[in-house]
């Protein structure tokens, strides 16, 4: 697998800085902030010294990468980060996440620690855990970092007191998938002399202590973290990868015939496991992250740490929503804008013209705009792109009817010029002027109807210039005496009908525009209803997997207590189970889009009057000609 398309070598993403605070790393951020496809993020922590480094180099392809250090001292400092195609998932990208060595006796600060496995938590969608030797009583007391969660972690920014308490029960909907990595395991794989699988010895390790001694509810503490709080585990056990000791120092730059063949077949099924199982990381709620995202959901947790304050899964993801949803309206927004500023350059254009597309871009923007926005329930952003959307409409429409105004005028005056140079030398002010006249305004009139493009404005800008003309073409009437006082009244009355009738025809003209316009609107508003019923599903759709997940993973653990006579323990987790279906089934009825989406169709129900109004104008006229 190249990875030359990402990355070439792991970069730092999260270091301690002078002061020993947390802070992201630009490089890491900017590498992140490039990747707009989904991730799948796998993390591993452990104590220092395991050989963690060697698992994530395979993972990324490569024999070296991530420092493995050959010394007492712990090579890797922070988090650091390797993204690399993702070889099962097209259009996907693999993020590794390497972490600090626990323990470290050379930094003495546990709480750093502490924070560092809770960002492994929060940052991945799979958990690796790294250990030597065996699943003993101590190497699970080593996992204390577990139990220290419940204090590091919040799930909501506000709630009652009571539902605090209770928030860790809901962890197994959010946490990543965790794995037990035993490295340099010499035991035989028996539980009663029976051989039992990698997983078997894990659920052996992790099996409970019946009692209510303080020694049985410490030894119990971490067992019952790790069972209640990740949706799946999985074990694998690794045996030495060489049988000289002197070789451990030099695995990075051994070849695989180099390495024990029991050892590489357990590497084999550990590095397909993680690209066929590992999911794609994602949010509270269950929307997907991108690289993107991912950065930001680092800044906002490092941020929140640095600060002293407890990282909270519903406010990082309130911050990311706005986050996105800011830059989804940008986005989309581009997108008519681009489309629509082709079509500003072959103004003057026909309303039908301009409200089609109107229509295609807005459906255009409307899609990008629901393909990377998530959690605006209320449409807040929707609304500001909008906004944006109708403001730039606003502006084309009234652009369009200058272009077609100036257009139209310029043409009125080019084809009367000749009429006009008549009308200075007095040709018309003769007897029998005013049929000359007629004719040739008839001619102008005629010509400019032959001629095509003139825009939304051209029936408007001729009454305009009929109606200037018409004190002019009274007074050569009243002058010719070739005509009798009965056929000038006659014509008289002919020229009114004629305004009347381009009259009518101006306002046919507005009556088209506003009925082209209602449609437009009315396939735009039924398009982005359709849109967004389309994106809540989605996101709806995507909470209740996150749900199934977690009441899956309670009632395999709430049958795993009853077999084994944890009564209390089940009861408990029956509770549990019936509180996340209750959430399930008020997910599955929701009532937002109705509230919400509904009122978009306001605008268009207020525009109706006006039409009618303008349809009532022009039969009032219509029965005036008649008369």
């Amino acid at each position: 697998m190249s990875c030359s398309k990402y990355m070439p070598a792991p970069v730092c993403l999260i270091e301690n800085d002078e002061n020993g605070k947390l802070r992201v790393r630009k490089e890491a951020k900017d590498i992140l902030d490039g990747i707009t496809e989904p991730v799948v993020v796998v993390s591993v922590v452990g104590l220092y010294r395991t050989g963690k480094s060697y698992l994530m180099n395979r993972l990324a392809g490569q024999q070296s990468g991530f420092a493995l250090g050959s010394t007492i001292e712990s090579k890797t400092k922070g988090i650091w980060m390797w993204c690399v195609p993702h070889p099962n998932k097209k259009g996907h990208t693999l993020v590794l996440l390497d972490t600090e060595g626990l323990g470290d006796v050379a930094k003495g600060d546990s709480k750093n620690d502490g924070w560092i496995f809770c960002l492994a938590v929060l940052l991945s969608s799979t958990l690796v855990y790294n250990s030597r030797g065996t699943i003993d009583n101590t190497a699970v007391e080593k996992l204390h970092y577990v139990v220290e969660l419940t204090e590091q972690i919040k799930i909501r920014s506000t709630g009652a007191p009571d539902e605090e308490e209770g928030e860790d029960s809901e962890f197994v909907r959010f946490f990543p998938s965790f794995i037990w990595v035993v490295r340099d395991f010499t035991l035989e794989l028996e539980i009663d002399g029976k051989k039992v699988t990698d997983d078997d010895y894990l659920e052996f390790a992790l099996n409970l202590r019946k009692g209510v001694s303080k020694k049985t509810r410490d030894y119990n503490l971490p067992r019952e973290c790790i069972r209640r709080y990740f949706p799946s585990r999985k074990c694998f056990v690794f045996p030495f990868p060489v049988t000289c000791h002197k070789n451990m120092t030099r695995l990075e730059i051994l070849q695989d015939q180099d390495l024990a063949q029991q050892f590489l077949e357990v590497t084999g099924h550990f590095c397909d496991h993680m690209f066929v199982n590992s999911d794609v990381k994602r949010l509270k709620g269950g929307h997907i992250v991108t690289g993107q995202l991912l950065g930001h959901l680092v800044e906002i947790y490092v941020e929140t740490i640095s600060s002293g304050e407890v990282p909270c899964l519903e406010n990082a993801v309130v911050v990311l929503a706005n986050l996105e949803n800011q830059t989804a309206v940008q986005e989309a927004l581009k997108v008519y804008q681009t489309g629509m500023e082709e079509l500003k350059k072959t103004l003057p254009v026909s309303i039908e013209n301009l409200t089609c597309e109107h229509q295609k871009f807005s459906s255009l923007a409307i899609a990008k705009f629901t393909e990377r926005s998530f959690k605006d329930e209320k449409m807040e952003y929707l609304k500001k792109l909008e906004e944006a959307v109708s403001m730039f409409y606003t502006d084309l429409l009234e652009e369009n009817k200058m272009t077609s105004e100036r257009k139209c005028r310029d043409l009125l005056k080019n084809l009367s010029s000749d009429m006009n140079k008549r009308m200075q030398d007095g040709e018309y002010s003769q007897s029998g002027g005013y049929e000359l006249y007629k004719r040739d305004r008839d001619a102008i009139v005629e010509q400019y109807h032959r001629e095509p493009n003139k825009g939304i404005r051209a029936e408007a800008v001729l009454e305009e210039f009929l109606k200037e003309r018409e004190p002019e073409a009274n007074s050569i009437l009243c002058m010719d005496n070739k005509l009798t006082e009965n056929e000038k009244q006659i014509n008289k009355e002919k020229e009114n009908a004629a305004l009347l009738k381009q009259k009518l025809k101006e306002e046919e003209e507005k009556r088209i525009e506003s009925e082209k316009m209602m449609e437009t609107e009315k396939a735009r508003h039924e398009d982005r209803v359709k849109q967004m019923q389309e994106s809540f599903k989605k996101e709806k759709q995507q909470q209740q997997q996150e749900m199934d997940r977690a009441i899956d993973s309670k009632l395999k653990e709430q049958e795993e207590m009853l077999k084994k006579g944890f009564k209390e323990e089940a009861y408990n987790l029956k509770e549990e189970i019936k509180k996340l279906k209750n959430e399930k089934e008020r997910l599955h009825g929701g009532g937002i889009f109705k509230d919400y989406v509904m009122p978009f169709f306001c605008p268009l129900v207020e525009t109706v009057p006006n039409l009618l109004m303008q349809r009532s104008m022009i039969k009032s006229l219509t029965k005036g000609l008649k008369r």
